[in-house]
């Protein structure tokens, strides 16, 4: 995927009175018209560069080839839910260092100027709720959004794996295995659902560093890893010399192996079964993943209302994603963007580092959430919008905010999700939980019983022994 500078949000969505107005049912945000998002806009499938699946072995696949993970991915076959249950999906936003809930979706403007921040609260569509003033996208379709600010992160640290596992248990360690062996979300989603459509994969994350701000799947074992969907874009296509029509007769389609065999990777599985094989084969042969991957098949006025920036253009194709049959979304616009200490580090502080970043993130999540509702699946798609911790209540002498586990705000929508509701408070300095406090076990619990998985389930882990999925925790949405 290219990526592109990001550009300012796309003027106040006030009225004439201060006040947003929430939009109304399925109207997209600053008058976008709802064609631009409505099934009339699905992509033409086109070619895509010259390269064979098998010959990268799917890059980023935990260095899996495709028949391989088919092969596991079919052995766990009769533990995932039937492909005839509801589609049920979830896109994870993940705001890389820790965002700030002060200067963001918990302000405080009571408060001296080294606690409330540089920014001033505007007004949403929900009255009586307030956002920062670099989010008046997000102000006027509030009503879609649910605001979290009780979350304690004091398990979380300066990784994604407490808060992609959803576990207070999986944390970064000095020694030791990375995460105790607890698996993400994702890799539960694709071990006990699978993917919504037969021949895409469960699991997908787009982050340009994977080591840094995607958490695996642990202990529960390497055919749950994600796909790389920004290793792997572009190479969902036949190569040179082979055609289509030739491949439809498994005789020719052997022939044609052999004779490409000697320029392939001597690593690759074709020891496997033929079967996966023959199913590798027709996964690039449907053109389904090859779809799903082109954002060049979009209409640019849509590219342009997502931005064409890093986040922008992955939360666009996290919904191209989710309507081709993934399952479970992960994305991270940069590693440590969000880490707002001062102006001395690489991302500055309040003003100079988050300033030009918020209005990115407005653009993208409302252009995602409106793209969703537009096309019929917010419903059944819960969005998060989340980091590992928030930042704290004084600012630093450098005009930043230092990490602060003790409380961080989040965002939900979709998924059943009530919007314009704020779940939770802080105390009047923003630094510590004062009402319904929350914990990671409740974000999967969240997430798993959106997705039709029982939170009181269990995984086995090497040892044969049964290990819950969910630690301490409920459903965010039985709380609120």
């Amino acid at each position: 995927m290219t990526s592109f500078d990001a550009t300012a949000s796309e003027g106040n969505a006030n009225d004439r009175h201060g006040t947003p107005t929430c939009l109304a049912s399925g109207q997209p945000h600053t008058g976008l018209l709802a064609h631009q998002f409505g099934p009339e806009a699905q992509p033409v499938v086109r070619a895509g560069r010259r390269r064979w699946v098998l010959q990268t072995g799917l890059a980023g696949l935990a260095g899996l080839t495709l028949p391989m993970w088919l092969q596991a991915t079919t052995a766990a076959g009769p533990q995932q839910a039937p492909l005839s249950r509801p589609v049920r999906s979830v896109i994870q936003i993940w705001l890389s260092g820790g965002p700030s809930q002060l200067d963001m979706w918990d302000m405080k403007p009571d408060q001296p100027v080294e606690i409330r921040g540089p920014f001033r609260p505007i007004s949403t569509c929900v009255p009586g709720v307030h956002i920062c003033e670099h989010l008046p996208l997000q102000a006027a379709m509030q009503d879609r959004f649910a605001i979290v600010r009780s979350m304690d992160a004091s398990a979380s640290n300066h990784t994604p794996i407490t808060f992609q596992a959803g576990n207070p248990k999986a944390q970064r360690t000095e020694t030791g295995r990375q995460g105790g062996g607890y698996p993400s979300m994702g890799a539960v989603a694709a071990r006990f659902r699978g993917p919504n459509q037969p021949g895409m994969p469960p699991w997908v994350v787009l982050a340009n560093s994977l080591a840094a701000d995607i958490y695996g799947a642990g202990d529960l074992g390497q055919a749950y890893e994600p796909l790389d969907g920004v290793s792997i874009n572009g190479r969902f296509s036949l190569p040179k010399g082979i055609e289509v029509p030739r491949l439809q007769d498994r005789d020719q389609l052997r022939r044609e192996l052999d004779r490409f065999r000697k320029s392939l990777d001597t690593s690759i599985g074709y020891q496997q079964q033929d079967q996966y094989t023959q199913a590798a084969y027709d996964l690039v042969l449907g053109g389904a993943a090859q779809r799903a991957f082109d954002l060049t098949q979009e209409p640019d006025s849509v590219r342009n209302r997502y931005g064409r920036d890093s986040l922008g253009e992955k939360a666009l194709l996290a919904r191209r994603l989710v309507e081709a049959g993934v399952t479970f979304v992960t994305l991270s616009d940069a590693w440590g963007h969000w880490d707002h200490h001062g102006d001395e580090v690489q991302w500055g502080g309040i003003v100079k580092g988050l300033t030009p970043m918020l209005p990115v993130l407005d653009r993208g999540i409302t252009a995602l959430v409106s793209d969703l509702e537009a096309r019929g699946l917010l419903e059944s798609t819960l969005v998060i919008v989340i980091g590992e911790f928030g930042r704290s209540p004084v600012m630093t002498k450098t005009a930043g905010r230092d990490h602060w586990p003790s409380v961080m705000s989040f965002l939900m929508a979709g998924g059943g999700v009530q919007g314009g509701q704020v779940i939770g408070a802080t105390d009047r300095r923003g630094g510590a939980i004062q009402e319904n406090p929350l914990g990671p076990g409740d974000l999967a619990a969240t997430v798993f019983q959106h997705l039709g998985i029982d939170p009181s389930g269990h995984w086995t882990n090497p040892a044969g022994r049964p290990v819950p999925l969910v630690e301490q925790g409920r459903s965010i949405l039985q709380r609120s």
